[in-house]
């Protein structure tokens, strides 16, 4: 089996062990199935393990001792706030292979999102149970970082505590970057299992992104300043102050002018953050931003029905002088969720149009979703004026009006179109349709279906009135241009 595998690569039985939040990743290692199981959880949009310190631990050694590749980090409320400011380290985050959730600011943060339990899996804690595991396996470790001589005391520490354990090597952390090959081929010549890189937040994180693919270690982990512990470096705070959740205190009083920041602002920003979170995972956010949507469909087709009501009426008037037909269209289209209804249009096109349609089939210009031709002959004088400046789309304001449109969002398709539609394709009905959408400022008919999709998937995941604001006025110079419009 290879060090990583995809969802569709893994067996019938791995694959009924995925968890959803391992869904759309890449690659899944087998160490990620083991500790995102049914207790993992999820907060800031990051898949958070759970268990017991032994439980994750031995999952921890088990992969190891397998060869295969792992990346596990950790997250505390001060990651949540570098995070929040530094794509770099966030993408580092992301790219791991397990988070695992360290301290009281991430089980606040959870019952603010009521969330299931957040276990407390901070490194100082679980690293005594992975030497412990690693000793009965016959695994080796690897520490690097901290001050000189703070990571070999601390394996020597631990060596007197565990009987069996032991150490690769230790290397500390106060190194020049023209060293760095230097120092990863020393590692991967140790034959270490698990390599502990404790070089801080977000140095260390951005240090194993960086060179993930030159190390040749099993599972490699973020600890952060784990060494400091366990040479005796620093004091860890009582037992009773841990199980308190108060161990940031104890740390502040130990190094008030380094932490200061950290913990004193620092705490007040990652709630901010924790009650934003919250505020999405509780669908608060969805309903403030439903309702805001709404009353800006409502302004805007009121509006427009004041001022371009009389345009309208004289369209209608010069559609009926030139062929005697009705001006107003119906049509049916797919909205949200699948459901059919009836679409308003100012008809542009001759009475026979759809009769006529099935004679052009191998005129079409586009793809066999869509039916375009740019000199279609179906299309009345008057239609082509109007569908070049999209006063054909106006009677669609009353769509709007009743709820069956908005004014920004995918393009409502013709039923036969959405029958030919591809699993990633049908993704364009999970929004309420509009009357302008990114690829309509964009080119409009000029842009392949496939990039109409896409366009669409990427505006249905990153909806915001912000974004809904700068569409609408993007429709206006793109409706002058005429681009892409036939």
């Amino acid at each position: 089996m290879s060090m990583y595998q995809s969802v569709t690569s893994l067996s019938e039985n791995d694959s009924r062990r995925i968890s959803p939040l391992l869904i759309g990743r890449p690659h899944i290692s087998n160490l990620a199935v083991a500790l995102y199981d049914e207790a993992a959880t999820s907060l800031f949009k990051l898949p958070l393990a759970n268990g017991s310190l032994r439980q994750i631990a031995k999952k921890i050694v088990s992969a190891g001792a397998q060869g295969e590749r792992n990346i596990v980090q950790f997250i505390n409320a001060h990651c949540i706030n570098v995070m929040k400011r530094d794509p770099e380290y966030a993408h580092a985050l992301r790219s791991a292979d397990a988070l695992l959730p360290d301290g009281s600011g991430l089980r606040l943060a959870g019952r603010f999102a009521k969330t299931d339990a957040i276990s407390n899996l901070n490194g100082t804690d679980l690293f005594p149970h992975i030497c412990e595991a690693a000793a009965d396996a016959g695994q080796s470790i690897f520490l690097l970082g901290g001050k000189p001589g703070i990571a070999s005391v601390a394996a020597k520490n631990m060596r007197n505590r565990i009987p069996g354990l032991e150490f690769a090597g230790t290397q500390n952390g106060y190194f020049p970057e023209d060293s760095d090959a230097q120092i990863i081929d020393r590692i991967n010549r140790s034959g270490a299992s698990i390599l502990m890189v404790g070089m801080g937040v977000p140095v260390q994180e951005k240090w194993i992104a960086k060179y993930r693919d030159q190390l040749n270690v099993p599972v490699i982990m973020g600890v952060g300043g784990l060494f400091d512990y366990y040479s005796d470096n620093i004091a860890r705070a009582p037992a009773f102050v841990r199980k308190a959740g108060m161990e940031w205190v104890w740390r502040l009083a130990m190094e008030p002018r380094r932490l200061a920041g950290r913990y004193l602002w620092g705490n007040f920003l990652f709630i901010g953050h924790a009650l934003a979170d919250a505020f999405v995972v509780r669908g608060y956010a969805d309903q403030y931003a439903a309702a805001t949507k709404r009353t800006l469909d409502l302004s805007i087709a009121l509006l427009a029905l004041v001022l371009l009501g009389p345009l309208a009426a004289a369209i209608c008037l010069l559609i009926t002088i030139e062929d005697r037909g009705s001006p107003l269209f119906r049509q049916t289209r797919i909205g949200a969720d699948g459901r059919p209804f009836k679409i308003w249009k100012l008809r542009s096109m001759y009475i026979d149009a759809e009769a006529r349609k099935a004679q052009l089939a191998d005129a079409n210009e586009r793809d066999s979703v869509c039916f375009k031709m740019k000199n279609d002959p179906r299309i009345t004088r008057i239609g082509k004026l109007i569908r070049r400046t999209s006063f054909d789309e106006l009677p669609q304001i009353l769509n709007i009006l009743s709820g069956q449109m908005s004014v920004v969002g995918p393009r409502p398709a013709l039923p036969n179109e959405v029958l030919s539609y591809q699993d990633r394709e049908r993704g364009r009905l999970n929004g309420k349709p509009g009357l302008t959408c990114i690829w309509q400022v964009s080119g409009r008919a000029d842009i392949p279906f496939e990039k109409q999709v896409e366009m669409d998937l990427d505006y249905l995941s990153n909806k915001s009135l912000f974004r809904d604001l700068k569409l609408i006025i993007q429709t206006f110079s793109a409706v002058i241009s005429g681009r892409g419009a036939y």
